[in-house]
Parts: structure tokens; C-alpha cells; sequence
């Protein structure tokens, strides 16, 4: 059934939560993995709903990319199902035609059924989001049970250890007190035998107490000393080995950071030699056709040349002029250069368009080719480009503009550099950096000459 051909009054207020049929559900406390399969269902649909049927506010959200339409207008998707029972009907509508699974109340996975639930708007929709919760929450005290469970085993080998320490001490102390209780035996049985030496032998064996409770003290001490030198060293060989770890991550970095620094400044020099070689073969070929030196003109005094930096091209012929100069590289911002040529095509269509379009343009003009692409939402990366054009894709988190920046502020001072964008932000960063800015309709113009 297609979605257009669902009646609607666009006069007719649309329908709150609580108008729907079935139970009320509180959408301000769906789980949040249940709020992100509802706001991916209604990104998808979004996108393919005839306008009509998609909400004043939401329309602006499907215009997004479908990568970005989730994560950038997720709170908008879901209270827009919530309020709207004929935007809820229609994604409905959608996922039975194209995915008949995102609503199957049977499926294994808890989360997903509890989405289908709540757009379906069933009565077990409540009982399903308490599952989800339940889950949610056990896995949580399970990893907290664990965490205290791992807790526990440490305190335990440590009060092994601390037991053991304690029965070494015990037994040391009892060998000691031993001996004195032998000693003291010997000596009673001396007074015994000499009576005649009583107080004698009453004195040697109070002297024997008084040297076994120093033996017994000084024991004591000596074994707390000793643990306290152990734990000591123990502290110490981890600072070290911690340390030593530290040390040789600096290291690494250091000789990583070094290695970086020393490539870059080799592709720095190389280009800037290619430039010069340029350069000088071009006044060469100037000179061999006369008009060398300067002209009276150029020694007027009380004037100066003007010495405008990353000037502005403004049609074709421009262009053709700064990539007939000597290493010149020309840089494009790729989706910005697509979308205003053929945005009808597909994302993937476009690329593969717009690389064959800058080979021929390589190949005419002998130019560096580099063309940059936002990598966000990109499936497939290609393998190889054809041959004169660098195709590069921006790493998560990083947008095309900043790796534009980056390569005009890479290229040696005096190179020629050409930057095909009409993103203004972007022209205005790199013509401060010395760039020639190109609209992207130029570019196009003259890429519809090849």
C-alpha cells in the first residue's frame, strides 16, 4: 500500500498519544535503547514519505543525510510520533511495506519488539518496555555483583597474606619463648641442687626472663622493621616498573612524533623543490622568448605592484589559467562540488562521477588532483582512484572543511595552490593561507568543456 494514498486532512488537528488506540505509554520514559530503535525506524521512514504525510517540523530532519537523520534529529523523530497519530500511522504503513520484521511482536530481541509494540500501539507494549527496564537493570547489578565479588577476592588474599605474616611471627615468638622456658627449667634445677647457691640462681634466672623478654622485644621489633622494609621495596620496584613504563611510552611517541615530522618535512621540500623547478623553467622559457628584464614602467618610483594573495576566479578561463601554472594542486571539496552540479544522483553516483571528470582534467592539465570527501556515512571506501587523482575520506569525528585546511596549510609557502568549494567558510580560511578560492560552479563549467 503506498503512503500517499492514505487519507489525510491537512485542516484536521493531528491526534495526541492518548487518542490512539490501546494503552498509554509514557514516551518521556521509553528506555533509551527502545527510544534509539524507534528514532532509526522513523529516521528511515522520514526520508521516504511523501511530504504530506511527514510533519511540519520533521520536514526540515529529512532533508538530513539518512546516516545523520537518527543521531541529529532523534528528539524531534520521537516526540513527533508521539504527538502525531496520523505521522505514527503512516511510519506504521512504511515498515510493513519495507521492513515487515522491524514490526513482529515474536522476535527474540526484547528491544525490538518492544519498539513495535509501542508504534503498534499495543496493550502488551507496557509489559514489553518493563522487560526491557528489568533487563536493562539486571545486567546492571550483575556488573555491580561482579565488581564486588573481584572486590571481595583481593581483601581475601590480602588478609591470606596478612594471616600468614601473623603465624610466621607466632612461631618465631614462641621458638623464642621456648628456649627461655628450657633455660629457666635448667636453672631451677640448679637451685634445687645447690641450695647453697639459692639467691645466686634466683638471679641468673630473672636475668634469663629479663634477656628472653628483651630477645622476645627485640624480635618483635626486628620482624616489623623487616616488614616494613618489604612493603618499602615493594612500593618502590612498582614506582619503577610504573616509571620505566612511562618512560618508554615517551619514547615511542617521541621517536613516532620524530619519524612524522621528518616525512612531513621530506614531502615539504620535495614539493617545494618541484615549485621552484617550475618556476624556473617557466622564466626560462620567458626569457628565450624575449620581454626579459624589467620595463620602464616597472621603474617608476612612487608606486608599487600589488601583491594580492589567493585572489578569487570567477570563470573558466581563470581557472584554466592558475592550472597551467608550474606544480600547481588543485584541491576540491567534493560533495560540495557534486551537490550543485548533479545532486539528483546518488551519493556513491556522484563520487564516481565527479573522479572521472577531475583523471580527464589531470590528465589535460598536468596538475596534483586531490578530492576530499566527508567519510561520515560512507559504506564503501574505494580501493584506487584512476590514475591523477588523490581521493581522500575524513576520519570519524573530522569534517571535509578542516582536512581542506590541513593540506593548503601543508604545501610550502609559494606553491600554487587552487581550492574548488563554494562553501564560504572554507574559501576564507584558505585564501588567508595564500589558496585560490574556485566556486564550484566554475569548476563545473569547466569540467563540461572535457
Amino acid at each position: 500500500m503506498a503512503l500517499s494514498s492514505l487519507p489525510v486532512d491537512p485542516e484536521e488537528p493531528e491526534m495526541s498519544t492518548s487518542d490512539a488506540s490501546g494503552p498509554a505509554v509514557e514516551w518521556s520514559g521509553l528506555p533509551e535503547a527502545v527510544r534509539a530503535r524507534i528514532a532509526e525506524l522513523g529516521a528511515e521512514a522520514v526520508g521516504a514519505l511523501p511530504k504530506v504525510d511527514v510533519p511540519q517540523q520533521l520536514r526540515a530532519v529529512a532533508r538530513f543525510a539518512p546516516a545523520k537523520r537518527a543521531r541529529l534529529g532523534g528528539a524531534t523523530i520521537i516526540s513527533s510520533l508521539r504527538d502525531s497519530h496520523g505521522f505514527r500511522t503512516a511510519v506504521v504503513e512504511w515498515c510493513r511495506e519495507h521492513k515487515p520484521a522491524a514490526l513482529d511482536l515474536g522476535g527474540d530481541d526484547p528491544v525490538a519488539v518492544a519498539a513495535a509494540a509501542v508504534l503498534l500501539g499495543e496493550e502488551s507494549a507496557v509489559h514489553y518496555l518493563e522487560l526491557v527496564s528489568r533487563r536493562a537493570s539486571d545486567t546492571s547489578l550483575r556488573a555491580e555483583r561482579d565488581t564486588a565479588v573481584a572486590k571481595l577476592r583481593k581483601v581475601e588474599a590480602e588478609l591470606e597474606r596478612v594471616r600468614a605474616q601473623l603465624e610466621e611471627s607466632t612461631g618465631a615468638a614462641d621458638q623464642v619463648r621456648a628456649e627461655s622456658e628450657t633455660e629457666l627449667e635448667r636453672l631451677r634445677k640448679r637451685l634445687r641442687e645447690q641450695g647453697a647457691r639459692l639467691r645466686e640462681a634466683k638471679d641468673a634466672a630473672v636475668a634469663a626472663e629479663a634477656a628472653a623478654d628483651r630477645v622476645r622485644a627485640e624480635a618483635g621489633v626486628e620482624l616489623t622493621a623487616l616488614t616494613e622494609q618489604r612493603d618499602r621495596e615493594r612500593e618502590r620496584a612498582e614506582v619503577e616498573r610504573a616509571r620505566a613504563a612511562r618512560a618508554e611510552a615517551d619514547a615511542e611517541i617521541a621517536r613516532q612524533s620524530a619519524r612524522e615530522a621528518r616525512q612531513a618535512d621530506e614531502v615539504r621540500l620535495a614539493l617545494l623543490v618541484d615549485t621552484l623547478d617550475g618556476a624556473v623553467t617557466g622564466l626560462r622559457r620567458e626569457l628565450a622568448l624575449g620581454g626579459g628584464g624589467p620595463r620602464p614602467a616597472d621603474l617608476v618610483r612612487g608606486a608599487t605592484a600589488a601583491q594580492g594573495v589567493g585572489g578569487r576566479v570567477e570563470d573558466p578561463a581563470a581557472l584554466d589559467r592558475l592550472l597551467a601554472l608550474p606544480a600547481v594542486h588543485l584541491v576540491v571539496d567534493g560533495y560540495n562540488v557534486t551537490k550543485t552540479g548533479y545532486p539528483e544522483l546518488s551519493l556513491a553516483d556522484q563520487r564516481d562521477r565527479l573522479v572521472r571528470q577531475l583523471a580527464s582534467l589531470a590528465a589535460r592539465t598536468s596538475a596534483e588532483v586531490t578530492l576530499v570527501f566527508d567519510g561520515a556515512g560512507v559504506v564503501a571506501v574505494p580501493i584506487a582512484a584512476p590514475r591523477g587523482v588523490r581521493v581522500l575520506f575524513s576520519d570519524p569525528g573530522v569534517l571535509a572543511d578542516d582536512v581542506i585546511k590541513a593540506l593548503v596549510t601543508a604545501e610550502p609557502e609559494g606553491r600554487p595552490v587552487v581550492v574548488a568549494t563554494s562553501d564560504r567558510a572554507v574559501a576564507d580560511a584558505v585564501r588567508r593561507r595564500g589558496a585560490h578560492p574556485v566556486p564550484s560552479a566554475v569548476l563545473l563549467a569547466r569540467l563540461g568543456r572535457i
